[in-house]
């Protein structure tokens, strides 16, 4: 049995753990109800984006322009992927799913190139040595529009300059608050068809391409630009919302486990303490009476 003092010792660090367990746990409901408010008041947003793009290509159609070029012909196409981890962990599985599901997808293309926001995600495929661009480097904590609108611009960039001819986005979806899972979905080129089966709930009956004919200004071009740049933005910060309502919520479920651990594992340490100080006060009693009885 261990002796009184080590008890005491284990007994004090396990309730400073438990204190710092349950103060992340606060901390991180906290951020997920800031982070559930972002999301939803981005969803009007996004649809309305996602809708005049649909509404767009209804009269436009999407030949010739290099956002829907899907280049099918095309042999060894350049793809990367946007990842997007967390920037601590302590966050149960949260992370370790998310590197699992990029690691399936690496061994289909090793030469993808990795845009990575999240130090938890960084640093693991930094150490991998996998094609990592080392100058994108996107703190996932607290999301903004104007850091989604700059990972869009520089995706977007890489993308017209012929740099990738594929980019696809992997992030972790909320389900329900106590499922999520991690989803990949393509950024660019984009899919005619995406916008086509949304448009679909809007509009019965329509034809991408029509000949009705609508003005733009400047251009349909310069529209269709514009457009598919905040879809991106939209998309991103989205995404980046989602992940943080994730990862804070993988917290809280990790930090109450560990909280619950803690609470179990002090009373079994108090059931030891008091057992071994009960064992110490009748030795001293024993050592007491034989003493006594030594003298007499």
């Amino acid at each position: 049995m261990s002796s009184i003092r080590d008890i005491k010792r284990r007994i004090k660090s396990i309730q400073d753990t438990r204190q710092i367990t349950n103060a992340m746990k606060l901390i991180s409901s906290a951020k997920l109800k800031k982070a559930r408010l972002q999301l939803e008041a981005t969803l009007p947003y996004f649809n309305e984006v996602w809708e005049t793009i649909g509404d767009i290509l209804v009269h436009m159609g999407y030949e010739d322009n290099p956002f829907f070029d899907i280049k099918h012909e095309k042999q060894g196409k350049k793809k990367a992927l946007l990842i997007l981890s967390g920037d601590k962990g302590l966050a149960g599985s949260y992370n370790q799913n998310i590197l699992k599901h990029a690691e399936e997808r690496l061994k289909e293309n090793p030469q993808t190139t990795l845009y990575v926001a999240g130090n938890v995600g960084r640093n693991y495929f930094l150490k991998k040595n996998y094609r990592v661009k080392t100058d994108f480097d996107y703190p996932v904590q607290n999301p903004t529009v104007p850091r989604a609108k700059e990972i869009a611009e520089i995706i977007l960039k890489a993308f017209k300059s012929g740099e990738i001819d594929e980019i696809s986005l992997l992030y972790t979806q909320l389900i329900t608050s106590l499922k999520m899972d991690t989803r990949l979905i393509k950024l660019l080129p984009l899919d005619p068809e995406t916008f086509n089966k949304n448009f679909k709930f809007c509009n019965e009956s329509y034809k991408f391409g029509s000949i009705e004919e609508l003005i733009f200004e400047p251009s349909r071009e310069v529209v269709l630009d514009v457009l598919v740049r905040k879809y991106l933005k939209g998309m991103i910060y989205g995404a980046l919302v989602e992940a943080f309502t994730c990862e804070q919520s993988a917290r809280i479920a990790a930090m109450d486990n560990a909280t619950t651990n803690a609470d179990e594992l002090l009373e079994k340490l108090k059931l030891e303490y008091n057992s071994a100080r009960q064992a110490a006060i009748t030795q001293e009693l024993s050592e007491i009476v034989a003493g006594a009885g030594a003298l007499m």
